[in-house]
């Protein structure tokens, strides 16, 4: 015998709030553990609960009792729910479900940060957003900061941010959406080195974080400037990206004067200091 004939005109769809519906349609969430879903039957309230996903997938709904959640998506849930009030309680029904909390696919933030770890977020959050709740970048921090992302299909993209696009500059369009699983990954500063050759002060490697670039007289600053024999002429050596080699000469004098450009120095290069017989 149906019990609530007074319900009978009852209507309700299952509606399944996601992170992110412009990427990421909410349908294409499921449902697990420790997700705090917020369950309304609209014309009944007393029908209405706010549960979280036990640890073995279930939630406790007034009158139905215990059901089985984890692994719906949007579709199934709604079918599942419309099934169960309709066998015994209604004619027609109708729930409305928000998921207020992504506890079962956290966003995870790892590398430098503050303070690493799952994130407790609930509905849409940013790359920018993400960050903060981290506690901010840390100390030693390097210019990439990637996205890691798992589709349904089980393939992972990676989005590849620049430090220096997201908090120097601002720009909106790197401040990604995230949604339920994404793992961010800040890189850290790395140490690369510059070589110095022949007559210089200091010759020998000079260490500099991976994300700088320094300019040649800077760099010639850094190991104490050119000796009093060092001819105005050096060579820088920089290895190409096809494993040749390049030289480019560089007049120091001019450099000094500004009648030439200070040449910026990329990691591995090679600073030749030729001894001047004149």
């Amino acid at each position: 015998m149906r019990r609530f004939v007074a319900l009978s005109t009852l209507f309700a769809t299952v509606f399944l709030t996601s992170l992110g519906v412009e990427a990421q349609q909410a349908s294409d969430y499921r449902i697990g553990p420790r997700d705090l879903l917020q369950i309304k039957v609209l014309q009944v309230p007393d029908l209405d609960t706010e549960q979280r996903v036990s640890e073995d997938g279930t939630v406790s709904l007034p009158i139905i009792g215990e059901v089985p959640v984890a692994g719906y998506t949007q579709r199934q849930l709604i079918d599942e729910l419309q099934r169960l009030l309709e066998k015994d309680y209604v004619e027609q029904a109708t729930v409305t479900v928000d998921l207020l909390e992504a506890r079962s696919r956290p966003i995870s933030i790892l590398g430098a940060v503050s303070r690493p770890g799952d994130l407790e977020f609930s509905g849409q959050w940013t790359l920018l957003e993400a960050v903060a709740a981290a506690g901010g970048l840390a100390e030693g921090h390097g210019d990439s900061i990637n996205v890691l992302r798992r589709a349904e299909n089980g393939l992972t993209d990676q989005i590849t941010i620049r430090v220096r696009d997201l908090l120097g500059r601002a720009d909106p369009t790197v401040n990604l959406p995230l949604y339920a699983g994404d793992l961010i990954n800040v890189d850290r500063e790395v140490e690369a080195q510059i070589y110095f050759l022949g007559e210089v002060a200091n010759p020998g490697a000079l260490d500099i974080p991976s994300t700088a670039r320094p300019t040649l007289l800077s760099a010639i600053a850094q190991v104490g400037g050119l000796t009093d024999r060092a001819s105005p002429r050096i060579q820088i050596r920089r290895r190409t990206a096809g494993g040749g080699q390049q030289e480019i000469e560089v007049h120091y004098k001019r450099v000094l004067g500004g009648q030439e450009p200070d040449p910026e120095l990329l990691p591995g290069d090679i600073i030749y200091v030729k001894e001047s017989f004149f």
